[in-house]
């Protein structure tokens, strides 16, 4: 079924060249139209070839060299649809085609008493025959066949057979057509089912790396889809318009017309259906890799997603700067500019510009050793230098992170040389807890080991909680009294809140048992000089009349 729209639109071609009947065998299906060149790939003294057409049919191949050929071809043109259209305004009048020979001079073809056009030495070895008489007798003999079919194409006959082919062509347009659209319909309708991941620790990165690639592949059918109709519906009526005299000559209308652009489109289509199928290999290759257990385990599947991620995306960004590459070359090359010199200059350009960009090869170079050494991903909680926060954006050229404010910082590559991951496969809660020195420590040591506990059972936080908590211990004597370490194990990114959560759980724990959490306190010692030595004046007299002695009072 995925590429059934394939097999169509291949049929629907092959239809429509193999029903054309004899009488426009001779016809060719897309007429070659010459592309502009430039001056460099032929001199203006080269001969080149130009067709002259009766009926939309090539008869006469004019050859002459390239700065006059538009001219003489357009004027032979001119004087055969003059002598076609008098031929043809008498259905019974006969033909008389002349080949006017003079010694000396080149033979002279005439319709009618019409002047043609004058046969040429380089009309004859275009032609491939000797000598320019040889050639007026071919051309003489082509005409002859050519009027007489033109004459016979317009009988009632021949114009009903042509019209009852024109009429079953439409009708196979239209069963196609139909044929396509509800293909599209059912595509829609009954869409493929991603498979099922074959583990559960898989099924959150497979899903979602199937899923991707069932878009990918939807949208490919998609595009494919529109060009089998618009294949079905131009190719059946450039076909339909090829089989009467009056409509053909329409044909070299549309093919001069519209053959550039048409190319061109048929290279942007295919570009865009090359990146998108190579954005489904490349989701469909990673599914494979992880669904083969290679690199999968319960503890790394937070982190393998958010590595498949960063390198999927970094995949596609190469993936699609090297199609649109190529895309580019292939229009130029449809618009007949020769891309060898261009290729060559772009090498020198790229030099160039290498030696002047060191720091965006440093920044790639880095940006790929980020990536592979995996030292953090898209997703990650990072802190590089003075400036951290959450990985919105890595690719082979800078890092972007937001901070807790909300501001995106954007980094370089080459400016990362020291990271530090704060959610690299697991992270921890380090809460350093302080209690007054007059508490009973033992009580609240107990206390703070049980409130954790509490919290590693409860199921809200089993998942997010890694492993059992541990109660360091007594850490330090501070100004504030005694300081308790305690550590909690988490998932990554849990840690935050994992510790705001025992917080608060703490808080209302030692509210209950009664165990204050000291302020900030400091005790200032006095010694007995100070208060022997009373403080003096502005001139210098004692500011005290009368001191006690200290130590005297005390006694």
């Amino acid at each position: 079924m995925r590429f059934e729209f394939l097999a169509i639109a291949l049929s629907s071609t092959v239809i429509t060249v193999g029903a054309m009947p004899p009488v426009t065998a001779q016809i060719p299906f897309l007429p070659t139209v010459q592309l502009p060149t430039h001056r460099t790939q032929e001199s203006d003294n080269r001969v080149v070839s130009r067709w002259v057409y009766l009926d939309g049919r090539r008869v006469i191949q004019i050859a002459a060299p390239r700065t006059n050929v538009s001219e003489r071809s357009q004027q032979v043109q001119r004087n055969l649809n003059q002598i076609t259209e008098d031929f043809l305004k008498k259905p019974d009048s006969k033909l008389d085609v002349q080949v006017e020979r003079s010694a000396g001079s080149p033979p002279v073809i005439r319709v009618n008493g019409y002047y043609l056009m004058t046969v040429t030495s380089q009309d004859a070895n275009q032609l491939q025959v000797n000598t320019p008489s040889a050639a007026a007798d071919l051309i003489a003999q082509t005409l002859d066949d050519e009027f007489n079919e033109a004459r016979n194409e317009r009988r009632s006959e021949s114009l009903i057979r042509q019209g009852a082919i024109a009429g079953a062509t439409g009708l196979g347009m239209i069963v196609l057509s139909w044929g396509v659209y509800s293909w599209q319909r059912r595509s829609r309708k009954y869409p493929l089912q991603p498979p099922l991941p074959t583990s559960a620790e898989a099924k959150p990165i497979t899903t979602q790396l199937t899923q991707q690639q069932h878009q990918h592949l939807k949208e490919v059918k998609r595009r494919l889809s529109q060009l089998g109709q618009a294949t079905i519906w131009g190719g059946g009526t450039f076909f339909i318009l090829g089989l009467f005299p009056y409509t053909r000559p329409l044909q070299i209308l549309i093919i001069t017309a519209a053959q550039i652009p048409l190319s061109l489109g048929v290279v942007v289509l295919g570009t865009y259906v090359a990146v998108r199928l190579s954005y489904a290999l490349i989701e469909r290759f990673t599914t494979a890799f992880i669904n083969s257990g290679a690199l999968l385990t319960p503890q790394t599947s937070e982190r393998l997603q958010l590595r498949v991620s960063t390198i999927s995306g970094v995949s596609k960004g190469i993936v699609t700067v090297v199609w649109v590459g190529v895309g580019i070359l292939v229009s130029l090359t449809t618009l007949g500019i020769n891309i060898g010199p261009l290729l060559a200059g772009a090498g020198l350009v790229g030099v160039a510009v290498s030696l002047a960009s060191q720091n965006l090869i440093k920044d790639a170079i880095n940006g790929f050793l980020i990536i592979v050494e995996d030292q953090y991903a898209l997703g990650d909680v990072i802190n590089v230098g003075d400036v951290g926060g959450l990985v919105e954006n890595l690719n082979l050229r800078m890092t972007q992170l937001r901070d807790s404010e909300g501001r995106l910082i954007t980094i370089p590559n080459s400016e990362i040389k020291i990271v530090a991951n704060l959610s690299s496969r697991w992270s921890r809660a380090d809460l350093t807890i302080p209690v007054a020195y007059q508490t009973n420590i033992d009580q609240a040591l107990k206390l703070i080991e049980t409130v954790a506990l509490e919290m590693d059972q409860d199921p809200k936080w089993q998942n997010p909680i890694l492993e059992t908590p541990q109660v360091l211990g007594i850490d330090n004597f501070g100004d504030r009294g005694l300081i308790i370490r305690v550590w909690i194990k988490t998932q990554p990114l849990k840690q935050w809140e994992v510790a705001r959560e025992y917080r608060r759980r703490l808080k209302v724990a030692f509210d209950d048992a009664g165990i204050s959490i000291p302020l900030p306190q400091q005790s200032i010692w006095v010694n007995d000089f100070q208060l022997q030595t009373p403080p003096l004046d502005g001139n210098g007299n004692s500011s005290i009349v009368k001191q006690t002695d200290h130590r005297a009072s005390t006694h």
